[in-house]
């Protein structure tokens, strides 16, 4: 769906005013929304969508994938854990794969960022630099 400048403006305020400090508060998010579709304005469903890929961005900032070899015990995720939550803060969602093809270290995505201690990662950048 096109959404239009002033669509993609409101639907930034929008976000803005739902958030408390730097999180998003998704009682204000669900009253606003509520409120949008009661109202319906002009142009309210790109103000929709414009909100639903703002919220998703926010959504998938604070998620955390953690890729390993094998499966990682409990005493290992939570210093993983206790690392990501000091320097990301505390409500992030983890979610653990096990990937044989990492060959043994860890891979880690918070958001964007990728942190790649892997073997196969540490391989692949000797195998670029010849």
């Amino acid at each position: 769906m096109k959404v239009s400048k002033a669509a993609a403006t409101t639907a930034r305020r929008i976000f803005r005013m739902c958030q408390t400090g730097e999180r998003l508060d998704e009682a204000k998010l669900s009253q606003a929304v509520r409120k949008l579709v009661d109202a319906k304005p002009r142009g309210y469903r790109a103000v929709l969508h414009a909100l639903k890929r703002l919220v998703r961005l926010e959504l998938d900032r604070r998620h955390v994938v953690v890729e390993s070899a094998e499966a990682l015990d409990e005493a290992t995720r939570q210093r993983v854990a206790a690392g990501l939550s000091s320097k990301y803060g505390s409500d992030l969602t983890y979610e653990y794969k096990v990937d044989p093809d990492l060959l043994g270290g860890l891979k880690v995505r918070v958001g964007s960022d990728v942190w790649d201690g892997s073997v196969k990662g540490r391989l692949d950048r000797l195998a670029q630099a010849f």
